[in-house]
Parts: structure tokens; sequence; C-alpha cells
């Protein structure tokens, strides 16, 4: 199983090598930074200002686009184009979602709509590209589905390859009522996709054809999580057979051996993101850095980023403590490609708050450097040129 997991990474590190262009000898001084933001007065946007990597501080935000349903981003790995959800265009929002394609202007990082296909579900809630840019993935929360979509040359959708539709229930009435598709991504070698759905506890496997944009199930086709704990977002590590869930329901993370010639995930460990119960708590967003030694968790209620670290070995996480955000319900947070800050979009205060990360024990320490964004959802990081 190690040599062939060994083989399979040595392609995903030349990807994700070309992908993130932040070798030493061209690493970015500054980041363009986008956040989607679902402004209640001016409708969905994304706005954008700039990281300086040496500071920490972020530039005044600007629009980049505007009339939009930005609940996530995706940005493909050219740094051309971004993807997220449209309110109207190629689709019936009656019976389904929409994915938006927009170009980035290289010199001033402002959107161009391009066009925009159905989702084939309600409620889309996340969206990837895979690492050759050739997908786009979309996971429909509301209509229990996914669907990927190829993207041409000029990073146009086309319309959907593959619908994928789930159907069940699990223990919670409340919220496992049906299948809630909360998220899907693909791994680091850039085989297999992984659906996380809330309302079945299962993470459904597919493999993934970067030629025609199709997923075909997995065998085994899922792997599951304890009921009733609601598995939302997925990382995997960068460079070991790991990948970590967060689960929304349940407070907790689950710990995953990940066999990348296999597409299968073997669950080692669940550990809780928070240092004790907190009524009405929720886990949003999860995320490994890029070194691989620590995992982030953000926890809605509690109002914070739960801090682990890695065991390089075995992959398990071990408790590193926790810092507030700074603001309410941090929905989702971003790390920089090179590992230094860690920005939290806190939903329900209006603001996006700069942590200056600690290389040696993942600490986060904040900056005092912080933006007002009308109900920010979503961030992400374009390097420039």
């Amino acid at each position: 199983m190690l040599s062939s997991f060994l083989s399979v990474f040595v392609v995903a590190a030349a990807v994700l090598a070309s992908a993130m262009c932040c070798h030493a000898a061209d690493a970015p001084t500054r980041l363009r930074v986008y956040i989607g933001s679902a402004s209640a007065k001016e409708g969905g946007r994304i706005v954008l200002c700039e990281l300086d990597l040496h500071t920490g501080v972020l530039s005044e935000p600007t629009i980049a686009g505007d009339k939009l349903n930005p609940s996530f981003l995706a940005v493909h790995p050219n740094r051309k184009f971004l993807y997220t959800f449209a309110t109207s265009g190629d689709f019936d929002p009656k019976t389904t979602g929409g994915v938006a394609a927009f170009a980035i202007d290289a010199a001033t990082g402002r959107l161009t709509p391009l066009n925009t296909r159905p989702s084939h579900g309600l409620g889309p809630c996340h969206v990837s590209v895979d690492a050759t840019g050739s997908a786009v993935l979309v996971a429909n929360y509301g209509g229990g589905s996914a669907a990927s979509l190829p993207i041409g040359a000029d990073g146009r959708l086309g319309q959907a390859a593959s619908v994928l539709k789930f159907e069940g229930s699990s223990v919670n009435k409340r919220r496992q009522e049906r299948p809630h598709t909360h998220s899907i991504n693909v791994d680091p070698a850039n085989r297999y996709a992984f659906a996380a759905d809330l309302g079945l506890d299962r993470i459904f496997i597919y493999k993934l054809d970067t030629a025609t944009a199709t997923l075909t199930p997995n065998d085994p086709p899922f792997a599951a999580v304890a009921p009733g704990s609601g598995p939302r977002h997925l990382a995997f590590h960068p460079t070991g057979p790991f990948a970590y869930v967060c689960n929304e329901l349940s407070n907790d993370v689950t710990a995953f051996q990940y066999d990348a010639a296999q597409g299968t995930l073997t669950t080692m460990q669940t550990i809780a993101t928070l240092p004790e119960p907190v009524a009405g708590n929720s886990t949003a967003e999860i995320q490994v850095h890029p070194s691989g030694k620590f995992v982030y968790v953000s926890n809605r209620g509690h109002d914070s980023i739960a801090i682990f670290t890695v065991d390089p070995a075995t992959g398990k996480l071990a408790a590193a403590g926790h810092a507030q955000t700074g603001g309410k319900t941090p929905r989702h947070f971003g790390i920089d490609p090179t590992g230094q800050f860690l920005l939290a979009a806190n939903q329900a205060s209006n603001d996006v708050f700069v942590f200056r990360i600690d290389q040696t024990t993942g600490a986060l320490m904040p900056t005092g450097q912080s933006i007002k964004v009308d109900t920010p959802l979503c961030v992400k990081f374009v390097a420039m040129d």
C-alpha cells in the first residue's frame, strides 16, 4: 500500500506545485483575496482585497462581482477563472441552483461573467475545481445531489457530465430527514472525488475521469461516520495518506487513513473540536496547514478556531487549543498558500480577522488587522504575478 501511495503522490506533488506557483524563488509578496459576501442590502457579491504577506495587512475591499450567490468560491489552477453560484441565468431557479463562471482580470482582479449552468439540485453550497482544471464539482445541500461540469479552454462551463442523486436519512430527524450533500472535493492525486452528505452520515467516493469530467462510483462506494455526526467538509493531508472530515452536528473531527490507490477511507480517530459542550455550536470549515503539521476547524457558537497537531507517522490529531475569531459565527476561514496567515470570516459580525500562524506550534496569533465585509461566507486566495 505504501509504495502505491508514494507513486500516486509523486504525480500529485507535481500537479500541486504547478498549480500553486509559489516556489521559494518566486514566492509572492502579496495575494489577492476573494471573499463571498451575502450582503442583505446589496445582494450577493464577491469582494476583493489584497493581503500583504510581510505585514498581514488587508487592503480595503472593493467589489469584484455582484448579483451572485457566493456561498462558496473555487479558483481555477491557472488563476484565470473563478467559479461560484448564480441567482439567475441558464437554469430554472425553481428546480435547480446555478453555477457561474467568471474570468479574472490579471491586472485588476475584477471578475467578468462568462456563463452559467444548472447545478442539478436546489441549494448549491460547495464548489471545487480539480487540479488539472478540467472539471467543476458542485454539491447541492437542498437537493441532496452533486454534479460535475466540464471546463472549456476559455473557462466556460459545459453541461453537466455527471449528476449524482442520493437517497435515505439518518438518526437526527430534524437535520437528517433526507440527503444534504454539503461538499465535494478531489484528492491530491486528482483521481477520486469525495461527496460528504450531512443527512446520510456518509462520504460518497467516485472515480474522476478528467478527460470527460465524469464521476463513476468507487468500490466501496462510500465511507461512513458515526450516526448523527453530519459530515460537512473534508480536507486531505498534503503529503501523507490521511484525510479529515469535520462533523457539523457532533462537533468533532473524524480522521481517516487514506488509500490513494484504491480511493478508500478507513476511520482512525474521532476527536472533539470543543473544550467542553457549547449549546448551539456547530463546526463549519476544516483545513490542513500547507506544512501538514496542523489541522484547523471553525466552531460556530464557541466562535473559535480549534487547533490540532498532526502526528506525522500516524496522521492522528492532538488538541492544541483554540483561538477566538474576533467576531461571531466563523462560517469559513482561509489559510494563505504560504502558510503564514489565517483569515477568519465571521458571518454574523460582518468582519474578517487576520491571524499569524506560529510555524512551530500552530497557534493563531492576532495581528490586530481586520476588515468589514457584510456576511462573509468564503475566503479564497490567488497569487499575483
